[in-house]
């Protein structure tokens, strides 16, 4: 390999684009650059009481070359001239109607201002009946089951249902689409100019998790059974191709413009797209029996396994088990929960209600001061919530809460699923509240690792990245207590975006292997979280409260539909 070549990794994540120039010999982050998506911080085109995510193609496009105009501009000429290669992750299943180049239709005049024709993001959950209506199609129509190996269970938060959402929804839109895209295949179409829809290479991760693309069907689900699902199906089924590319795998050279743009050269490889949790997982050090969890506003937990001889083992009830949507060559098992820091995020948001309606409207003090008093205290909220909460004892009166405040992700989806909190008392204050969400965040991630030991597939320890694992002490051996398993936290600000550089580099040939481009482009170790012998067996007693209460929960709004449509629990 080249010792001294640079490469680019572009990290789309729900609020804003990072990205990192990387030297390929050691990994070291030469330059970071991050910024927001302008259009989403304003809160457009979404409505969250009706669980609508959706962000515009132009944050995105706008939001990348900010951002790599900026880290290239930081990492210097002579690095910018050596860049050899660039890869992309991004959230999903994220996916937008696009017309017969694999344009968004959101960036044609007609469109332009129309959260049908924009990107659905991950957290969309406007297509849950689709969803549902997947489900037991393919439980029923006689065919084979699609979902297998997407754990039996299809999620609103993908692919297809999504599509089905939009296409029923918005009959303008429908008529204009020709394709169906994820962010992850478009911005490598981006930046090599590709706009033959023949010559776009899909990503095996993004296919595989959400769109229910595996060799057994020949690609994609039959014709036959996306047709009783919605007319239009087939026709964007056919403009997708069968083939899927793992990222290893160069999409294509960057484009003219785009090299024009940054000042690098023309020949540099883009890698194919893959989703965030499985770049990141590779740029976090994942190796067999161990799992990867991405600790954000939300969770992804990545296993890897060697392809055997014998029949692929199905783990019921995850996001999908695909051969090389992590490590080309070894299978890729996705799990996760639909919201984790996003639940510390709304108490904090509960917490500063006053701050937000009361402190505005009082007299005698200056604007100047109110913003300051009201940021001031907002920012002091969680490090104090978690300083109160540590002192309480597992032994003391806590509330036992679920996880569930954004549905549940796995095991077994179920996105009608609220969050519920029990035990509460006159005596009970914030910090015992706070711990209780802490506690069942940490309850959720058992159960997932559960899920797999079940049905299989070992786990010895877990790796951690992400915004939270970097953060919070408490969380993190709350959450080592609860699984009693040694936590690693990745060493490094932006292990995500590392990885998709690692990506980068073995794409453009830079490693052989993405094996290779890991060991030596790998940030090493920040912090070990050991579990507490004590606490863990605590837990243990703790954990089936926290089984059982969540299947009376899910028991409750089973049997009330109405309920778990529209109503919280408490």
């Amino acid at each position: 390999m080249t010792a001294s070549a640079c490469v680019i990794g572009i990290d789309f994540g729900t609020d804003s684009v990072r990205s990192v120039v990387a030297d390929t010999a050691d990994g070291r982050v030469l330059a970071t650059s991050v910024k927001h998506y302008p259009r989403w911080a304003k809160g457009l085109y979404c409505d969250p009481v009706a669980n609508q995510f959706r962000q515009h193609p132009l944050d995105y496009l706008e939001s990348m070359e900010a951002s790599l105009r900026e880290a290239l501009k930081e990492a210097g000429a002579p690095a910018a001239a050596r860049v050899r290669g660039i890869a992309v992750d991004t959230t999903g299943s994220t996916p937008v109607l696009g017309d017969r180049t694999g344009r968004p239709l959101a960036l044609s005049p007609a469109f332009a201002e129309n959260p049908n024709a924009m990107f659905v993001l991950w957290k969309d959950h406007t297509a849950v009946a689709e969803a549902e209506r997947l489900n037991h199609l393919a439980r029923t129509w006689g065919g084979p089951d699609f979902t297998k190996y997407v754990g039996g269970i299809y999620s609103s938060e993908w692919f297809w249902a999504k599509a089905i959402h939009v296409l029923e929804t918005d009959p303008a839109v429908a008529e204009a689409a020709v394709t169906l895209v994820e962010h992850c295949d478009w911005i490598p179409a981006v930046l090599t100019g590709t706009d033959d829809l023949a010559r776009f290479k899909r990503s095996r991760c993004a296919a595989g998790h959400k769109a229910l693309w595996h060799p057994e069907f020949g690609g994609y689900p039959s014709d036959a059974f996306l047709a009783k699902l919605n007319p239009k199906l087939p026709a964007l089924k056919k403009s997708l191709g069968t083939e899927t590319f793992t990222s290893d795998t160069p999409f294509g050279i960057l484009s003219a413009e785009w090299a024009a743009k940054l000042g690098v050269p023309r020949d540099t490889a883009v890698a194919v797209g893959a989703f965030d949790a499985h770049m990141g997982a590779v740029g976090g050090g994942i190796s067999r029996n161990r799992l990867l969890k991405v600790m954000g506003t939300s969770t992804c937990d990545i296993v890897v396994a060697p392809r055997g001889g014998e029949p692929e083992k199905l783990v019921s009830g995850i996001c999908g088990q695909v051969d090389g949507s992590v490590i080309p060559g070894m299978i890729g098992y996705e799990a996760g929960q639909s919201a984790f820091g996003d639940v510390y995020a709304w108490f904090k948001g509960l917490l500063s209600w006053p701050l937000d309606t009361l402190l505005p409207a009082l007299d005698g003090i200056s604007a100047e001061a109110k913003q300051a008093i009201a940021a001031r205290a907002a920012d002091q909220i969680i490090p104090a919530l978690e300083a109160a909460a540590a002192a309480v004892t597992v032994e003391e009166s806590v509330p036992l809460a679920l996880d569930w405040m954004n549905g549940r992700r796995t095991p077994d989806a179920n996105q009608r699923l609220t969050g519920a909190i029990a035990g509460i008392r006159l005596g009970t204050d914030a910090p015992r509240i706070y711990r209780s969400l802490v506690e069942a965040t940490a309850f959720g991630s058992r159960a997932i690792v559960e899920r797999f030991r079940a049905q299989g597939i070992r786990i010895d320890a877990a790796i951690a990245i992400g915004g939270v694992a970097k953060k919070s002490r408490f969380v993190m051996q709350t959450v080592a207590d609860v699984l009693n398993m040694e936590v690693t936290v990745t060493a490094g600000d932006q292990p995500v975006a590392l990885g998709a550089a690692m990506f980068a580099a073995t794409a453009a040939g830079l490693y052989g292997r993405i094996e290779d481009a890991q060991r030596a482009m790998s940030s090493g170790v920040e912090t070990v979280y050991r579990p507490d012998p004590a606490r863990a067996q605590q837990y243990d007693s703790r954990y089936q409260d926290y089984l059982a209460f969540g299947a009376f929960v899910e028991n409750a709004l089973t049997r009330s539909p109405t309920t778990q449509a529209s109503k919280p629990h408490s």
